[in-house]
């Protein structure tokens, strides 16, 4: 009988993260086989201990879960669909990262074959995989999730989302967009300060107070937007949308480019032109939630 450390596992797909992923499992002791085109990049885990299969339907039939991290849907497609591959009474947890229809379209496309699957969002960078800092999504059926949590655990902090595949797509997708808008408004920041001589080391620090001073209001704002009610508790939309004037102001005067302060400000304009001048910011919501030019 299988220990939670002695669970075989296949790793199909062998970049950087997928080598970070197989590592992790053979580190914890898990029997571990791993398939990639190009073979040499399996040389180190094998060394290690890992078991390298000629074939992907060889990698298949050694562990009872398979993880695949390839360069895209496109390729899981074409490698799990081959002619000589057999999906039938696998578990497929696909952490390649695509969008939300993709999700979909492979779990209806592996479970129409037999397979049992579940998407996955890795939320971290390489080095830290196995560690409890590497946060991965999961996404499907709950049963499928837990059945296999105790040997996912190997590669750091797992959550389920929910039982709609493509969960963690989007909710990879949303952190991006968190992970760009705070780097472009530190930047934003930075290239008005230089103009001032103060270097990007001296605003370091003041930027990372000022995000998570922001990040502390997100449980609050969230509630409002859950609600439909947005009562101006801190600040009015309008008269944010005056210190967005002056920090475009401030940017143009400092010959630095205003265009990510003049795209927030169209944005408030439009709500306070739809009346919602009186709210609080994350009224918004109803302007990020429309198609571009409605």
């Amino acid at each position: 009988m299988n220990s939670e450390t002695d669970t075989p596992v296949t790793v199909i797909g062998l970049g950087r993260m997928g080598q970070a992923l197989a590592g992790a499992f053979l580190k914890a002791g898990h029997p571990t086989t791993v398939w990639n085109r190009t073979a040499s990049k399996a040389d180190q885990l094998v060394a290690a201990g890992a078991r390298w299969a000629p074939t992907v339907g060889d990698a298949l039939e050694a562990g009872s879960l398979t993880i695949v991290c390839v360069t895209d849907y496109q390729a899981v497609h074409e490698l799990l669909g081959a002619s000589d591959v057999t999906l039938e009474g696998t578990t497929l947890i696909n952490l390649t990262s695509g969008d939300s229809a993709q999700a979909r379209e492979a779990a209806r496309w592996a479970e129409q074959r037999g397979a049992r699957y579940l998407d996955g969002a890795v939320m971290a960078v390489p080095s830290t995989i196995g560690t409890a800092e590497a946060m991965i999504l999961h996404s499907g059926p709950q049963p499928d999730f837990e059945a296999h949590k105790p040997t996912l655990e190997a590669l750091g902090t797992v959550t389920h989302l929910g039982a709609d595949p493509g969960l963690a797509s989007l909710y990879d997708v949303a952190g991006l967009a968190m992970m760009w808008s705070v780097l472009n408004a530190w930047l934003q920041g930075t290239a008005l300060l230089r103009t001032a001589g103060v270097d990007a080391a001296t605003y370091a620090p003041f930027a990372r107070q000022i995000a998570a001073e922001v990040a502390e209001w997100l449980p609050g704002y969230a509630e409002q937007i859950d609600n439909g009610s947005y009562p101006a508790e801190v600040s009015a939309l309008e008269t944010d949308a005056r210190a967005m004037a002056h920090l475009i102001d401030e940017s143009e005067a400092a010959g630095v480019n205003a265009e990510l302060p003049q795209l927030l400000k169209a944005m408030a304009d439009r709500a306070i032109a739809a009346g919602h001048g009186g709210e609080q910011y994350p009224v918004l919501i109803e302007e990020f939630g429309k198609p571009r030019g409605d």
